[in-house]
């Protein structure tokens, strides 16, 4: 397993244990909880505001085309 360091402002990290207390998770388990979510979001995510641009602008492209 790898491990990543990283430096966030007081205000942010007083946030993040706010939070992961409210959920009774530790910071850590709180950012790795949400970072899996939004690895595996973030494709459809990507593909879908993708083919929106593509299916607004389709008209324009077969112009250009």
């Amino acid at each position: 397993m790898a491990a990543i360091t990283l430096d966030i402002p007081d205000s942010q990290f007083q946030r993040l244990q706010e939070l992961a207390k409210l959920y009774n998770l530790s910071p850590e388990a709180l950012l790795l909880a949400n970072m899996e979510s939004w690895l595996t979001n973030q494709p459809n995510a990507f593909n879908d505001a993708a083919q929106y641009v593509l299916n607004k602008n389709s008209e324009l492209y077969q112009h250009l085309t």
